[in-house]
């Protein structure tokens, strides 16, 4: 079993396996770095449909969804920003295609936090395989380059650095 601490303190188990260990570097090494101060509120588990599900937490943000629903992989909330990061990994559900962005905006439609989608890949190569895929208004993450992340957002980019 994989070891997971998810939102305030509360360790879970995770079946080993590669979806499980993507999921656990999202949450160790992509939310510090780039959702400093997240809190998570749902984790999938490749052995049973969920390894955390904060109900209420979700419910305080405006979602009112089911365990049996078609969630995403990872759901982070990002108090400092008021977002809430919809997450799916290549190992489990797949990218962030234009299908999946628009069921995942009506899911979370009712949300008073900002979505932002985010697809996860555990290589260059995995990435470079589904790129096409990706949906324009989503980022995407990959574990083995875990500082940089990129924008299927034109605007980000328009500016000086």
């Amino acid at each position: 079993m994989i070891p997971l601490t998810v939102a305030h303190g509360k360790s879970i188990q995770l079946l080993p396996g590669k979806h499980n260990r993507l999921i656990m570097k999202i949450i160790d090494e992509f939310g510090p770095r780039f959702v400093p101060g997240g809190v998570v509120l749902y984790v999938s588990d490749t052995g049973g449909k969920c390894g955390y599900f904060d109900k209420a937490g979700l419910s305080v943000l405006g979602i009112k969804v089911d365990i049996h629903d078609k969630m995403p992989d990872v759901v982070i909330h990002y108090p400092a920003k008021n977002w809430i990061l919809l997450i799916d990994t290549v190992t489990g559900h797949g990218t962030i295609n234009a299908v999946r962005r628009k069921e995942l905006a009506e899911r979370f439609a009712s949300s008073i936090a900002g979505r932002c989608y985010l697809s996860v890949f555990p290589t260059l190569t995995d990435f470079s395989r589904h790129e096409i895929d990706i949906s324009w208004e989503t980022d995407v993450w990959i574990a083995e380059a875990p500082t940089h992340m990129i924008h299927f957002n034109g605007d980000r980019f328009l500016g000086r650095y």
